[in-house]
């Protein structure tokens, strides 16, 4: 499964330098608003150790890491929802991503221009969000209006449990309260699956700080959006947008002499995305063998057949058994054959709960 996330923000905050670092685009980073005039899309591939202790051990042909689709979103001002700043266009590009990254600037320099003329975490965020919860409002009102008077009508079961939950929905959005943050049962929970509100997606704030402060006690701004983003319990990533972008143009060991130049011994970019893999709560499996060793994202609690199924649907129709081993045990174990005589392979049914690290040969009929 492909992992989507859109980046937000106000224009002139670090969002599109981020997106030049990441995916080593060069795309436009001008310093006035709406330099970025269409969504950029790039792929990131997802650093994990495992996956080169497994490359060093099978020697395949192919290495492939799970990856990262980053979505980059022309910076949204006040008014975004009604369309000001393009901001409609850009609004509907959200809706397809599985979780928010919002770029918030969190330091002073009088040499790049602010949309708003100061420097204020809170207010930026508070800006966005109202956008998103408008954007939601105006969706839900449109169903309202076409499903409200046949609900009272017919007194459908399923017309009704919608109308409610679209009703609580509202409710919540003009009492200022993200949809995310809102309890509903599982029912309510379907009827909203369609939707794809832009305030139900799982946010995680990015604070942008200098590159002095790297490796610091956090300063101010910093402080300010994580006492925000813990009232809504999400998640706080601090990076320096303009240190990410140095990294991205060096070698690996160069990244890291620079790291600890920082006293800091992680990318910006690798924080963020085991934040994203926290927040979404997302695990790894592999597949291994002479020809390909790769990795594969998954959801936390996804059985074996469903698993299966993200390498190719044939598999998840024709499932048969799992086998399956965990990496740890065949790191201790040092080859396949090892952890096979030490009775740690196991065959595994449709049920079986996949785990972090586990490594599979699924069989299948078809």
């Amino acid at each position: 499964m492909s992992l989507k996330a859109g980046i937000v923000g106000l224009p002139n905050v670090g969002k599109s330098t981020l997106f030049n670092a990441i995916t080593k685009q060069n795309i436009l980073a001008a310093n006035y608003p709406f330099a970025t005039i269409d969504p950029n899309v790039g792929v990131v591939m997802v650093k994990d150790k495992r996956l080169d202790q497994l490359n060093e051990m099978y020697h395949p042909a192919k290495l492939i890491p799970t990856s990262y689709e980053f979505t980059d979103i022309a910076g949204l001002v006040k008014g975004a929802s009604k369309g000001e700043g393009l901001g409609n266009q850009f609004l509907s590009h959200i809706r397809e991503t599985d979780a928010i990254v919002e770029v918030v600037r969190c330091f002073e320099n009088g040499n790049i221009i602010h949309v708003e003329g100061t420097i204020d975490p809170i207010r930026d965020i508070e800006t966005i969000n109202l956008e998103l919860a408008i954007a939601d409002l105006e969706s839900i009102g449109n169903r309202l209006e076409k499903i409200g008077k046949k609900a009272r009508t017919t007194k459908n079961k399923n017309d009704l449990l919608e109308l409610e939950t679209l009703e609580k929905a509202k409710k919540a959005l003009e009492e200022n309260q993200p949809l995310r943050t809102v309890a509903f049962t599982e029912e309510e929970e379907e009827c909203l699956k369609g939707f794809q509100f832009l305030t139900k997606k799982p946010i995680i704030y990015l604070a942008n700080i200098e590159e002095s402060e790297l490796g610091k006690e956090k300063n101010e701004y910093v402080k300010q959006v994580e006492e925000y983003a813990r009232k809504e319990n999400a998640k706080v990533v601090a990076l320096c947008c303009k240190v990410e972008a140095e990294l991205c143009e060096l070698e690996e060991e160069e990244q890291q002499e620079l790291l600890s130049m920082y006293g800091i011994s992680e990318s910006g970019l690798d924080l963020l995305i085991q934040a994203t893999y926290d927040l979404l709560g997302l695990a790894t499996f592999f597949t291994v063998g002479k020809d390909e060793v790769r990795a594969w994202t998954f959801r936390k609690g996804m059985n074996a057949k469903k698993c299966a199924g993200i390498i190719h649907t044939d598999f998840e129709k024709g499932f048969i058994k799992a086998e399956v081993m965990s990496y740890q045990d065949l790191i201790e174990a040092g080859s396949e054959l090892k952890v096979k005589e030490n009775g740690k392979v196991r065959l595994e049914g449709k049920d079986y709960e996949m785990q972090d690290g586990d490594i599979c040969l699924f069989r299948f009929n078809v």
